[in-house]
Parts: C-alpha cells; structure tokens; sequence
C-alpha cells in the first residue's frame, strides 16, 4: 500500500479486503483497511502499527518507502490492537527505535506487551510537544476518549498533515472505494459515537492549524473539500440529524407488527414527512440500524412482546442506541401482544432516560393483527409526527 500522501509522507498501511468483522461485531463488506505512516527526513518517523498478523508486510512497505534506513521513531497514537499489535515487530528490528507516545499509551504498553521491558524506547509527550526530524515538524495533540482515553493526534506543521488517529475513519479496504458518507457514519456512531463532547474538544483544537490532508488510521487519505468532512464530524458529534426523516425499525414474529409498521411508513410518506426508511431488525445489520437512527430526525419503533418482555431483535437494537448516546429525537411507538403486550411499557423503560427524547403519543397496541381501530390509532400517530417542524418543514 505504498503510496504518496506529500513527496515526504508514504502510506505503508495494510488493506486487508477479506477480514468480515470489526472488533469481531460489525459487520464487513469490503474489508477493512489499517493504516500506517512513513515520514521521510534526517530522521524518519512512522505513524503506528497495524494489526496482526500483517507485520511481515507492514515492514518490507516500510523498508521500501526508507529505502532501507533505519527508523528512529515509531508514534503510537491509539493503543488498541489494530494499530498497535506489531509493535515489538518493530522494536525487533530498529535497535535505535524510540516510541513516542502519551502517558496513558505508555501504561498500556506494559499490559499488552507483559514480556518487554520497553522503558528505555518510550519517549512520553503531552499537548502541544513537537518532535523536530528535520524539515518535518511534528506536533502532538490530544485526543482523549476519540476513542480510547489514551489517544491522541499527531499534526505535521511541514506538509499541513493531520494523522487524525481513529477520527474521520471508515468500514471498507481502500482499494474498493465506496460511499464514503455512509460507512464513514456507520463507523463513527459504532465506534465513536457515545463520546460526542471528547470529538467537539477535539474539533475545537483542530480550528487552529491550517490542515491540507487529514491520513485517518482507517479509510482513504482525504485531501479535498475537508470542510465537508469536518461538518459532518460536528453533526454527528453535537447528535445532531443530517437531514429531515423518519426512521421506522420494526421487529416482527408473524408479520403483524411488520404489517403495521409498513402501513405507518405509507401514512407519513402521504404527509411529507422527509425521508421515510424502514428497517426490518431482524433482517439488517444492527450497526447499520443504529447509523440510521442518527441520520435521520426522528424515530418509530415498532415490536411484539416475547417471553413477558421485548423481542430481543428490538432490545438489541434499544441497546445500542443508548450505548452510542442516541439524543435530541422525537420517538413514536407501535407494540404487539396476543394477551398481555408490555412492549411499549419496555421500550419506553429503554428511550426515555436519554437527553432530550419525547416519546410521542399516541402509542398504538396491536393485537395480533390490525383492525379498524388500530389504522385510526396509527393515522393519528402519523399525524403526531408530522407535526413536528424538524420532519416536516
């Protein structure tokens, strides 16, 4: 993956179009990429590992973006294991090497490498310390809870460079380009979602420096209209829709409840209420369910009850959304039940404790299957969500 970011920065990282699973939870399906850094100076710098089981390649990139030179510098940004796993790899090799890092990287140095003694290479930095290779001039920022406490940035001076860590990553090898927009969501509200105040601190810092390249940790080196991206990183970081719509999630056992949520989905699209998607959560990935519900303004969640409690599709799907700090919407309700439906009850249990979410009445039971009543219960539901500005301007 030898590739020019400036004449003096190569990508060295690892695509690996095969792996099908992040963090062995989300779903894969075009790879991952993992990258990795080289800054060619008087002294030359690269900017993390990789993960492993790639080290054998991540080296010879390296070696042949050096031509053979010694690195003197290894800047471990993030400690978590897809970007730091080959590290004794490259300690192994470079006796001179020097690893630069915060204080909380270094800690965790010692409890993922339990065998190495590493005190001698580690060199801690904290905000605002720069490191002089020669022509290039590296300063550190940091990034803590983007998304591990220990994270920070690293910001080029020379070549207006930011290694931006896990910030403005995305799902996808780079050599199968992709809509950007949506796996770089899916990523971010899965990954780096709940931490939405630590990416504002961040962005906050980053208004300073003139920045002419962002080269994330995962995803394609970005290099035009970075205002584009930046927007979308304040959006997605202060909870805030991407534009006007609902979501309507359903889980269903018979397709009575899956019946009425569809017929929902028809009564707010004759309203104009934005974008309307349906979501059958037994049947989409869950990641990709939870970025919907962030991109979109508001929300309708539709389930049976199962086993004297909430189907599990549903709960999973409630479970997420409170782990990535779903916020800021307005929520509309549909539960099912042959003899005793308590699905609302549950879920409602689940929404209302988050910030600023309205559960938006009325809440319509099924029985079963729908009757009359039931389509007025849900014109009536419509009617309360069109209501509202942000889904129908």
């Amino acid at each position: 993956m030898n590739q020019n970011v400036t004449p003096s920065i190569f990508s060295v990282g690892i695509d690996d179009p095969n792996v099908q699973l992040f963090e062995q939870q989300y779903k894969l399906t075009r790879g991952m990429s993992y990258n990795s850094y080289a800054i060619i100076d008087r002294q030359i710098a690269v900017v993390d590992s990789v993960e492993a089981g790639h080290a054998d390649q991540w080296l010879r990139q390296i070696s042949k973006a050096t031509d053979g030179r010694a690195v003197d510098y290894l800047i471990v940004q993030h400690m978590e294991p897809d970007h730091s796993a080959c590290i004794m790899e490259a300690v192994d090799r470079w006796p001179g090497l020097k690893i630069v890092t915060t204080a909380k990287s270094a800690a965790m140095l010692a409890q993922f490498f339990p065998q190495a003694d590493l005190s001698d290479r580690i060199q801690t930095v904290k905000e605002g310390d720069t490191l002089q290779l020669g022509d290039h001039t590296l300063r550190f920022i940091m990034a803590p809870m983007v998304h591990w406490p220990e994270v920070m940035v690293t910001y080029d001076e020379t070549d207006k460079v930011l290694f931006s860590a896990d910030a403005f990553g995305k799902f996808g090898a780079v050599q199968h380009p992709d809509d950007w927009v949506s796996e770089a969501r899916r990523y971010y509200i899965n990954i780096v979602g709940k931490y939405g105040a630590q990416v504002q601190a961040l962005l906050r810092k980053l208004q300073e420096p003139a920045i002419r390249t962002i080269a994330p940790l995962h995803g394609p080196v970005l290099r035009e209209n970075l205002a584009f991206y930046v927007d979308l990183y304040h959006r997605w970081s202060r909870y805030e829709p991407e534009c006007k719509g609902i979501l309507v999630a359903y889980s269903s056992i018979y397709g009575g409840t899956a019946e009425a949520a569809n017929r929902l989905a028809e009564m707010l699209r004759r309203r104009n209420c934005g974008e309307i998607v349906t979501m059958d959560l037994s049947l989409t990935d869950q990641a990709e369910a939870v970025a919907q519900a962030f991109r979109l303004s508001a929300m309708v969640v539709a389930a049976p009850t199962y086993d004297a409690a909430l189907y599990p599709p549903m709960h999973d799907f409630l479970h997420h959304l409170r782990l990535k700090n779903y916020r800021n919407r307005r929520v509309g309700m549909i539960e099912n039940g042959s003899w005793a439906p308590i699905a609302a009850k549950l879920m409602r249990e689940m929404l209302q404790p988050l910030q600023g979410i309205e559960i938006v009445e009325p809440v319509v039971t099924v029985r079963s299957r729908l009757n009359a009543a039931n389509i007025d219960q849900l014109e009536a539901l419509a009617d309360a969500m069109a209501s509202d500005p942000d889904t129908n301007v």
